[in-house]
């Protein structure tokens, strides 16, 4: 009997598909030889495969547990495991079974273990369910696993992901021990609220990273709008040359992102030239990154190139090169490339009409961008949402159609936001359309009264317009109220590879006497070339 029940678990282990499974499961059940005990061991064996293994069936799992007499803890685990991977919501029918599932354990007087609860709490975790995961906490400290490095670094991803910040790193300093995973939980905990300070004093703090650490905090750095740091921690990981830890795709393509942001274009060919050298595969996340970088930083060409030269094209490429093309207003361009897309037969999705309606904007094709709304819904039944609709009031402002873009507005099915009125007022500045102006900015300046952006843009309509006592009063006002920018405008420059920024709050001084000596020798170059064409009049 023993050389039996050893056979079919090698099956079992052996198994490929479920076809086979129910094979296995058919002998088990007719076979007169087995005892009960093995009968039992082998059923568990093959709800394990269904339950876990990619190859298995979840539902066939949940009908082997139904009908086992008195299902061991083994088994729930098993279940809970497979079920929490695949939440979906609140509602849905796995998070149900779940939470039923732990209640039925409790209810027949088992006690979960260290493996019941890590499950748990991914599934609270994945349905963002805070109040059932701190039940699950009070569980935790009373069945005595607080001090388990899993069921901590577990309740760690639930608070961060659910936004309670203290209540994560509570849990980490309470910790008796803690691994890597406790601490890039941490840190992405950290980052992913915003908390960029605090994840670099636990990134300082480790003893040991792996490539999730570095990928963790140089991705969330360009998240986070500090692309500069970003591209410093990149440097920071190729310095430390850990041959344990090297660049993987995720680095490239995050590096490449903040190269994009800053329009650091030699740091860009910089990367470009290391994933070569590495021999990383340049698949198609790589790819649109490097159009995205090109194109944001201006070399047209060199996107082109690399668009060209992707072996496989999803519609985040062609979307990535379409935006290229209409950010520098490259209409023609932007829709011959569409029409190839269609003819390849790429479906286009709604960023794709965003990146086109940008075009039309920045080109001037209004009869394209009224083209583009009337297409992406009636033919790709993609409804318009509110940053098409800003694009389509923005191609009809810049055109100073303005009763037209009125119409539209009125017409939306959802509130308008600021950037639906912003590219209203954008273009009452543009063309000088004073009343409207007038009417649109004081609006916004009711809904946003500190916000600065609102107040300057009225200011220069009544200065384009010659109203320069009315421009003065809204200076006046704002100084009054104590309205400034929030962020100061700054300028980027990169010089030999490293990108300066420049702006009110302080400049590197060596950069700005270059500067300002190359800008005073440009003026008297051209004090000269005047002087010169003066003795020829």
């Amino acid at each position: 009997m023993a050389h039996l029940r050893y056979t079919i678990t090698r099956l079992i282990e052996e198994c490929k598909n479920m076809r086979e499974l129910k094979q296995i499961h058919s002998q088990i059940t007719t076979s007169p030889h087995l005892p009960e005990t093995d009968r039992y061991f082998l059923i568990s064996r093959l709800l394990f495969f269904c339950a876990i293994s990619q190859s298995g069936c979840l539902n066939y799992a949940a009908c082997l547990f139904k009908f086992t007499r008195n299902p061991n803890l083994s088994m729930y685990n098993a279940l809970i495991r497979a079920y929490a991977t695949k939440t979906k919501n609140n509602d849905g029918p796995s998070s149900y079974q779940t939470r039923n599932l732990y209640k039925q354990l409790l209810y027949n007087g088992m006690k979960p273990n260290c493996l019941t609860f890590p499950f748990l709490l991914k599934d609270c975790t994945g349905r963002l369910d805070s109040k059932m995961g701190r039940s699950v906490h009070g569980h935790v400290v009373k069945y005595g696993f607080d001090g388990d490095v899993f069921v901590g670094n577990s309740l760690i991803s639930l608070y961060s992901a659910c936004g309670f910040l203290n209540s994560a790193l509570r849990v980490f300093d309470e910790m008796w021990v803690r691994d890597i995973v406790t601490w890039n939980s941490m840190v992405i905990g950290c980052l992913r609220n915003g908390d960029l300070d605090s994840a670099v004093d636990l990134f300082r703090g480790m003893k040991k990273r792996n490539i999730i650490t570095w990928n963790s905090i140089i991705t969330g750095f360009v998240q986070g709008g500090r692309a500069k740091e970003a591209i410093n921690f990149f440097h920071e990981m190729q310095i430390l040359g850990d041959d344990m830890v090297r660049p993987d795709k995720m680095t490239v393509a995050s590096v490449l992102s903040a190269c994009a942001t800053l329009g650091a274009i030699d740091q860009g060919k910089w990367v470009h030239g290391f994933l070569k050298r590495s021999g990383l595969e340049c698949d198609v996340a790589i790819g649109t990154a490097l159009v995205d970088m090109y194109g944001k930083c201006g070399c047209m060409e060199r996107a082109v190139d690399v668009f060209k030269e992707m072996p496989q094209r999803d519609i985040l490429a062609w979307t990535a090169m379409i935006s290229a093309f209409a950010l520098y207003g490259y209409g023609k361009e932007a829709f011959d490339l569409f029409n190839e897309m269609e003819e390849l037969g790429v479906r286009p999705n709604s960023v794709t009409f965003v990146a086109l309606l940008s075009a039309c904007a920045h080109s001037g094709l209004v009869e394209k961008g009224r083209w583009c709304f009337d297409v992406m819904k009636r033919v790709y039944s993609i409804e318009p949402q509110v940053h098409h609709y800003a694009c389509m009031v923005d191609t009809l402002s810049r055109a100073g159609l303005f009763d037209e873009a009125k119409r539209l507005i009125r017409n939306m099915p959802m509130e308008p936001d600021m950037f639906v009125w912003g590219a209203l007022l954008g273009g009452c500045q543009m063309h000088g359309n004073i009343e409207l102006g007038e009417e649109v900015a004081k609006y916004l300046i009711r809904l946003e009264p500190l916000n600065h952006a609102f107040y300057v843009t009225l200011g220069e309509i009544y200065a384009k317009a010659g109203r320069f006592i009315d421009a003065k009063r809204i200076r006046a006002f704002m100084n009054g109220k104590g309205i400034k920018k929030a962020i100061p405008g700054c300028s980027l420059i990169e010089v030999d590879g490293i990108v300066h920024e420049f702006s009110v709050r302080g400049s590197p001084t060596v950069l700005i006497e270059d500067i300002t000596r190359i800008l005073q020798c440009l003026a008297d170059g051209m004090k000269i070339e005047r002087d010169m064409l003066g003795l020829f009049e």
